[in-house]
């Protein structure tokens, strides 16, 4: 068995558990707060790190094209199976390179990182914010989650903050409309301290 890349540490053995916890807290209440940054459809989306395929789905059922990334077997296998929608493009690709995916020379009206940011160090975030750039429409716009807080065992994540991030963001033309901090919608982890900013950056 090949070692697992950098960041899905734990994802696998944990695939079961994290489909009941992911699949339970319903898209638009996960995402309340940029609601009325999502395009009109049919327009082109992309989920990077889609996990469970719970936003993916909810976009390709709202009318929208989506290319769903996800580099864990376990969890892609089964959003697949969970949610088998023809709107859904599911391909086996990571950061911070996104090699198969550029490879297409697409851009997307919007770009969706959930909870995915704080699996990158500071270089590869370096690495990975140029690429995330050149996949962005203009006009479109990148909606990312970066998660504060303890570190669950086994898993690999960094402090990241949303001043480093937007400063990374601005050096490839990605200006911030949205910056906007909430504490966890899991109890669990709200009562462990962890929070989340939700940032949305537009290219201009």
């Amino acid at each position: 068995m090949s070692a697992p890349i950098n960041g899905t540490e734990g994802y696998a053995q944990e695939a079961p558990e994290l489909f009941a916890r992911y699949e339970n807290i319903p898209a638009p209440e996960a995402h309340r707060a940029v609601l009325h940054f999502i395009p009109p459809a049919p327009a082109d989306l992309l989920d990077i790190g889609a996990g469970t395929g719970r936003d993916a789905a909810w976009f390709a059922e709202m009318g929208h094209g989506v290319i769903a990334v996800e580099p864990v077997e376990a969890m892609r296998l089964g959003a697949m199976k969970l949610h088998p929608l023809p709107g859904i493009e599911w391909l086996d690709d990571s950061l911070p390179d996104l090699t198969r995916l550029r490879r297409r020379g697409r851009t997307f009206d919007l770009v969706m990182l959930t909870a995915v940011w704080m699996h990158l160090d500071a270089a590869e975030r370096a690495r990975a914010m140029p690429y995330l750039a050149a996949l962005v429409a203009n006009p479109g716009r990148i909606i990312m989650t970066l998660r504060h807080g303890p570190v669950p065992p086994g898993r690999r994540m960094f402090e990241v903050s949303a001043e480093e991030t937007i400063a990374l963001a601005e050096r490839e033309g990605l200006r911030p409309t949205l910056i906007a901090n909430r504490p966890s919608i899991q109890r669990e982890n709200r009562a462990n301290g962890v929070s989340w900013t939700t940032l949305s950056l537009v290219k201009v």
